[in-house]
């Protein structure tokens, strides 16, 4: 990868200086490991002064490209949302529909592609089986982690540690139905659960009658997006009996879209010792 760009670079002819170190804050928090970077460590890292780079950060945490949080900026939801926009103009969204549609279990099912934004999930692209289970969600809303099968899953990539970071202290979580997980300790158990299940599960937490099941795409990289691949099944008809047939699609779809120049590969829970 290259080297992030620092307020000190030269700046191009009729170029903004300001937007320039704009730029250099998001390509520091996305070559950065952590989740966050305090502001006094973003300073040091483009080279300017920490009140420069506080004014900076608080125009971009107000466009949603940052977002604020106990121990300094991480990268906001905006970016995931435009990011959605681009990735529906390329060949991986085309590549999505096309493994949806070239599945025989996928094929009569509603499967939906999401990326990981703050702790939301949001939704870049929708296969409508036949029939479909319809809902309301739409390319480019967005839906709570901790009531999707999708969130979950993408949650689960990271450790507890780091997800307790993306929650505010004794952050109650959204109810969406009577079955939603209400708190962050119950949510993390959830997640234990979906490590050691190796797919997430949403039983009626966010639609009523309505059953997820979700698997990450394995990652090209370590600073790309976090995404995921979800089936929806109407609870009625929904058996645990079900689940082997549809991970397994799910699994070809995320493999393919984790690496679509080579052999379809497994998601990343089943990559782990």
């Amino acid at each position: 990868m290259s080297p992030a760009r620092t307020g000190r670079e030269s700046t191009p002819a009729g170029s903004a200086p300001a937007v320039v170190r704009a730029v250099a804050v998001l390509d520091v928090l996305a070559a950065h490991d952590g989740p966050s970077m305090s502001l006094s460590d973003l300073a040091r890292a483009i080279e300017v002064p920490k009140s420069s780079t506080a004014t900076i950060c608080s125009a971009l945490e107000a466009g949603g490209l940052l977002t604020r949080t106990e121990t300094g900026f991480s990268l906001g939801r905006r970016l995931v949302e435009l990011g959605g926009a681009y990735l529906a103009r390329v060949d991986r969204i085309e590549a999505f529909y096309a493994a949806c549609e070239a599945d025989d279990v996928l094929r009569g099912e509603t499967v939906r592609l999401w990326a990981l934004g703050g702790t939301d999930v949001i939704c870049l692209g929708r296969y409508d089986g036949h029939p479909p289970v319809r809902l309301t969600v739409n390319i480019g809303d967005a839906i709570p982690c901790s009531v999707s099968a999708a969130g979950k899953v993408a949650l689960a990539e990271f450790d507890d540690d780091e997800i307790r970071e993306r929650y505010p202290a004794r952050a109650r979580l959204p109810r969406l139905t009577d079955r939603s997980i209400p708190t962050l300790d119950a949510l993390l158990a959830d997640i234990a659960a979906t490590r050691a299940r190796g797919y997430g599960l949403s039983e009626q937490e966010a639609f009523a009658d309505v059953v997820e099941l979700g698997r990450a795409v394995p990652s090209r990289g370590v600073h790309t997006a976090v995404l995921a691949v979800s089936v929806t099944q109407h609870a009625a008809t929904y058996s645990p009996d079900l689940a082997p047939r549809l991970v397994g699609a799910l699994d070809a779809v995320a493999g393919a879209l984790g690496n679509p120049m080579g052999p379809r590969s497994r998601a990343r829970s089943d990559e782990t010792p």
